[in-house]
């Protein structure tokens, strides 16, 4: 499998920017790919990271290579995968415009919605739940592992106040004004009805979380509310943490039901 590092320049991010991208398309002589997949055209994933950290942290390229899938991996830096209230932070329209066109124009991938899948886990797995329904026409599939739903909890929080792991003035700065992110289009639920009430199709989900893992309620419920919409979906819980250990396991389960 063939890897590069793109460093270009994004008018969404006000500043140059890099992303890694794993290409299936180097065919050893002496290790053909004989999988059923190798000769049908090259499909797309993109791969959103968790909080603190890169694009340098998580590639499934051993799956990629049997389901020739390219995997487009940006860096979205502690940002949520949103577009932040200031110049400069908008990760949203950055993956589901602005590097999905430059992918398009410059490698000739995700051409289709059918064709393009999304997937994180943690804040990339909210992230990838987020940016998929934001742009439903964009992506076919989105697969969240641990996905940090926590925009209840999030707009909960006054000034002065966090959860442990950031503080109130971040998660302004990610989500808006948080008296109304639960009407917002920052919510995944107000995006869920949006697509209800426009007549489109909702993205093929796809969510696991570990019973041990501390975002396990957020996923209940999430998954509840999706079942109260009549959104099919498969979402699937085990014992297991909030780690790499509960994520490269359900890799090899979902990955393959997405491409197959």
């Amino acid at each position: 499998m063939a890897n590069i590092s793109v460093r270009f320049y994004s008018n969404c991010l006000r500043r140059f920017t890099t992303f890694n991208m794993y290409l299936p398309n180097d065919i050893r002589e002496e290790e053909p790919n004989e999988s059923e997949y190798a000769n049908r055209p090259i499909k797309t994933l993109f791969l959103l990271h968790g909080y603190t950290g890169d694009a340098d942290n998580w590639v499934p390229w051993y799956l990629a290579d049997k389901y020739n899938f390219a995997v487009v991996i940006p860096n979205g830096e502690n940002a949520f995968w949103l577009d932040g209230i200031s110049t400069g932070h908008a990760f949203c329209k950055f993956v589901g415009e602005e590097l999905m066109d430059y992918v398009r124009r410059v490698f000739g991938l995700a051409k289709t919605k059918e064709d393009t899948y999304i997937m994180g886990m943690s804040m990339g797995g909210f992230g990838a739940l987020h940016t998929a329904l934001y742009y439903p026409d964009k992506f076919g599939t989105a697969t969240a592992l641990s996905p940090a739903l926590i925009v209840h909890e999030v707009a909960s929080l006054k000034e002065g106040e966090g959860n442990g792991i950031a503080n109130y003035e971040y998660f302004r700065e990610c989500f808006g004004d948080l008296t109304k992110v639960l009407e917002s289009r920052n919510n995944p639920e107000t995006l869920i009805k949006d697509i209800k009430a426009e007549g489109k199709d909702c993205p093929k989900i796809y969510m696991a979380c570990g019973t041990d893992d501390f975002l396990i309620e957020n996923n209940r419920d999430f998954h509840k509310f999706l079942e109260s919409e009549g959104i099919e979906h498969v979402y699937a819980e085990e014992k297991g943490d909030h780690n790499m250990e509960f994520w490269d396991k359900y890799l090899r389960i979902f990955i393959p039901k997405m491409f197959e």
